[in-house]
């Protein structure tokens, strides 16, 4: 069974996609721990529900993201964690992370490679998707690699972007639709595929 880390920085329905997922034995492996980028994060209060222990590391807290994710990585180690799902997790991480541990992955909501990168998070995607005209949009699944959204993916999905959409109604109907089954069921591969 996998011992699973879950990072996020704000509202936290991945992070909750995952609970459930794991309440319906949807993957072989258990949430032991999340961190959170931020102490106002609301995924602090599903962790607290879910009887998930939390920490929050802010950045600010300390010298540099590497020194952040050193303590990060300390916490970890003591959960004997083997997987890191970032589910809407703001940081960049280093390699006091990044080589450290073997499975990390992110969700990302668009189709990678497009509309990745510096600046591409949340209604920013969903902002540029439309502002280009782009007939599909989605979400993506991918292991987390040195550069910002660079790494294999692992699994994709897609919708039509309506001639009606906003980017709200488009990032909405991402979340209900694509993100938070496509994350479960990537967790779910990287479990069978450990076991």
């Amino acid at each position: 069974m996998r011992r699973i880390a879950v990072f996020f920085s704000g509202n936290g329905t991945d992070f909750q996609s995952l609970i459930d997922g794991q309440n319906m034995s949807k993957f072989d492996g258990r949430i032991v721990v999340a961190i959170s980028s931020s102490p106002d994060a609301y995924g602090i209060q599903r962790a607290k529900k879910a009887g998930i222990d939390c920490y929050v590391y802010q950045k600010s807290d300390y010298a540099d993201a590497a020194a952040r994710d050193a303590a990060v990585a300390e916490t970890l180690h003591r959960y004997d964690v083997d997987m890191i799902v970032l589910a809407g997790y703001l940081g960049i991480l280093t390699d006091k992370l990044l080589g450290v541990f073997d499975d990390i992955i992110n969700i990302h909501p668009s189709l990678l490679p497009k509309f990745g990168g510096k600046g591409m998070y949340g209604i920013n995607v969903h902002k540029a998707v439309i502002a280009a005209g782009e007939k599909k949009s989605g979400a993506t699944v991918h292991y987390v690699a040195d550069g910002i959204d660079q790494g294999e993916i692992i699994i994709q999905r897609e919708t039509d972007v309506l001639p009606t959409d906003t980017p709200e109604s488009l990032q909405q109907r991402i979340l209900d639709t694509i993100e938070h089954t496509l994350l479960v069921e990537a967790v779910a591969m990287l479990c069978a595929k450990k076991a």
